[in-house]
């Protein structure tokens, strides 16, 4: 399974390019993951291209309507898709309008990562840390505590 995230502008707070850098590495050996920006424009604008981008993949909306899971369930989330033998994953990341009704429609899940509506480049690097942890609990890591 193939990971494409896929987020609006270029994280321009070090911390977060760091952090980023940071879980891409650690994934390296466990997942193919791809980071790819897109170019910021209005809202409307920013979900068209973050749909023609995805288009034929697996679409999943980080959005703080969507549904919310623990790392384990995440973890079996992960495996689950592998076992439905889904091979591109699009993970699907706004700017600071969010996405649109129409890209949340065509989107397969909505995800919150919590509550709380977090800045985007934020929630980008507490994706790839959980994305990172799923695969740290199935592979039986001692990265993840419950």
């Amino acid at each position: 399974m193939h990971w494409h995230v896929f987020a609006i502008g270029k994280p321009k707070l070090g911390f977060a390019r760091d952090g980023i850098e940071e879980y891409a590495t650690r994934l390296r050996p466990l997942a193919a993951v791809t980071i790819e920006y897109l170019k910021p424009g209005a809202g409307e604008e920013e979900s068209a291209a973050l749909l023609r981008r995805s288009e034929g993949m697996y679409r999943v909306a980080l959005d703080e309507r969507g549904a919310q899971f623990t790392s384990r369930d995440f973890a079996a989330k992960v495996s689950q898709w592998e076992q439905d033998r889904i091979k591109d994953i699009a993970l699907l990341i706004g700017g600071a309008d969010g996405h649109s009704a129409a890209l949340r429609g065509k989107a397969d899940m909505s995800w919150a990562l919590g509550k709380l509506t977090l800045q985007h480049e934020l929630a980008l690097v507490v994706l790839m840390e959980q994305i990172y942890r799923a695969y740290a609990i199935k592979a039986g890591l001692p990265y993840h505590r419950d």
